[in-house]
């Protein structure tokens, strides 16, 4: 029996959200390439929305030649958060809403994650309630920091109480940091700077004791969690030396991130084991960060392909487990 494949990390950008930026007084600077794709610029990045981006039958097409069987979309930097609050929550809603009717008449192709509007904590609870109960989703994309607040802030903690409630997915995608500045050239933002804005992020989380305050919630770190696999030995060191790393948490740091997930969004089959190493196969998300220059379905695929995997863990690596976490028939 082939074994199904659903890609966990891709990107979509509805029309309606790039209407917006048009029509609304915007931060987000928008030019055209030369094929007339959009360009959105935002601090350290620039990202050139391609047909598969903004155009959901183009995507289907492709996707039909690849081999992977249901997308989970979300949608991505720069995000909703670096517009006004009134903004961002139409942006949140509308995008929400057409992910939602997607999902409805595509659903043998695709799945989704809400989006929030984070800069305002008030108006992400109430448009995690509607998403959640009157669109269904069953997890949401959170970004790395908002506008230089941190995941693990306690403004985000009523939203936290909610996801817990619901066992939420909130999945954990990287976002310029503070001090991009710093990462202007060579693209060093996102290649770089995202990696570790990511963990940033989930060590704040933990060391703030948010995971274990609400154990409910599912997280999800992106890109194979930057470099948290690689990391954690040192976080625990860090728990065993110093007391505000003990002040907060009952257990040392790689505890609470072995329960995280890690999408594959890492093509070198050396990273891939140590995650599948610090975090089991079951733990693992197949994802391709499709349609983005730097990312890739085929290598996706092949990257997976290439690990020592029982049949079972490739099945749930592939797909199995993604189906597991979003209630996926």
């Amino acid at each position: 029996m082939a074994m199904q494949v659903i890609d966990f990390h891709n990107h979509y950008y509805p029309p309606q959200y790039l209407a917006i930026l048009q029509e609304e007084p915007s931060h987000i600077q928008v030019a055209y390439d030369s094929e007339k794709n959009p360009l959105l610029h935002y601090p350290g990045d620039c990202n050139i929305l391609v047909p598969g981006h903004r155009d959901i039958d183009y995507r289907q097409a492709y996707l039909a030649t690849t081999g992977v069987d249901i997308q989970v979309l979300s949608f991505t930097s720069p995000g909703c958060h670096v517009e006004s609050p009134a903004l961002a929550a139409r942006i949140a809603r509308e995008v929400n809403d057409e992910f939602a009717r997607i999902v409805r008449e595509r659903k043998d192709c695709y799945t989704a994650l809400g989006t929030l509007p984070l800069n305002d904590p008030k108006a992400s609870v109430e448009e995690f309630e509607r998403a959640s109960s009157e669109l269904g989703f069953a997890g949401f994309m959170l970004f790395s920091n908002i506008n230089g607040t941190a995941l693990s802030d306690p403004c985000y903690w009523p939203l936290y109480e909610k996801a817990n409630q619901r066992e939420s997915v909130l999945y954990i995608h990287p976002i310029h940091p503070v001090g991009v500045e710093a990462m202007t050239d060579y693209r060093l933002m996102p290649l770089v700077g995202f990696t570790f804005d990511t963990s940033l992020a989930a060590a704040k989380l933990v060391f703030s004791g948010v995971v274990e305050r609400f154990p409910k919630i599912r997280w999800v770190l992106a890109h194979l969690g930057g470099a948290i696999p690689y990391l954690a030995e040192r976080l625990d060191r860090g728990y065993a030396a110093f007391e505000d790393c003990r002040r907060n948490i009952r257990r040392p740091p790689s505890e609470y991130l072995r329960r995280f997930y890690y999408d594959t969004v890492n093509f070198d089959p050396h990273c891939l084991k140590l995650a599948l190493d610090f975090a089991g196969a079951e733990h693992m998300l197949a994802g391709s960060d499709y349609p983005h220059q730097i990312g890739s379905i085929e290598q996706m695929l092949e990257s997976i392909e290439s690990l020592s995997l029982a049949n079972q863990e490739r099945r749930n690596v592939l797909g199995g487990n993604t189906a597991r976490l979003l209630g996926l028939g």
